[in-house]
């Protein structure tokens, strides 16, 4: 495999979390409130980073198995199948994670429950780096930035939007009770 095509292959997996920090950044320009900047981050990365990238995973692992199980540097295994629909999970929870309804204590739920999956995957993939002398590119690269970032942000931006006195839900009924509560 060529430079060129193995940097391609190694870096895509960080599209992700690249559209998500881009539309971020372009619905939070002109925000007028930490907590309103804060609820579209975690949004966007839900949404993208997470649950966009969990569904490419999942279609990727049931469609093209041979050609993940190339990227990846493995021999094709029944237990991709199973790959794809934990990652069907992860989107599910990015999905929900985006929802005004979620709280912050549980969108770091969904990060903490998103990095025992992913944390997991990528020990397996330093692991096989090391012991193995997998480079593949999707053993290492892109995939091992993504599978560590993105549950830590979405922790961490959940986290922040709690201590910052949002717990992120923007329920119609929690508006009503803090206009009351004023």
């Amino acid at each position: 495999m060529d430079t060129i095509s193995y940097l391609a292959q190694t870096t895509f997996p960080m599209i992700w979390p690249m559209v998500a920090v881009i539309g971020a950044l372009i619905r939070t320009r002109h925000s007028t409130s930490r907590r309103a900047t804060l609820e579209t981050w975690q949004r966007w990365w839900a949404i993208v980073a997470l649950g966009c990238g969990s569904l490419w995973i999942t279609v990727s692992f049931v469609t093209v198995p041979d050609v993940m199980a190339t990227a990846i540097g493995f021999d094709r295994t029944p237990f991709q199948f199973e790959i794809a629909f934990a990652n069907l999970g992860l989107a599910v929870m990015g999905f929900r994670a985006a929802s005004p309804s979620a709280s912050a204590r549980e969108r770091v739920t969904i990060g903490l429950g998103a990095g025992m999956f992913l944390w997991g995957a990528v020990i397996g993939h330093v692991y096989q780096w090391f012991a193995h002398g997998d480079h593949a590119p999707g053993n290492t690269g892109g995939i091992l930035l993504c599978d560590t970032l993105i549950p830590a942000v979405m922790i961490a931006l959940a986290w922040s939007s709690q201590r910052s006195g949002g717990d992120g839900a923007s329920s119609p009924a929690r508006a009503l009770t803090e206009r009351s509560v004023r």
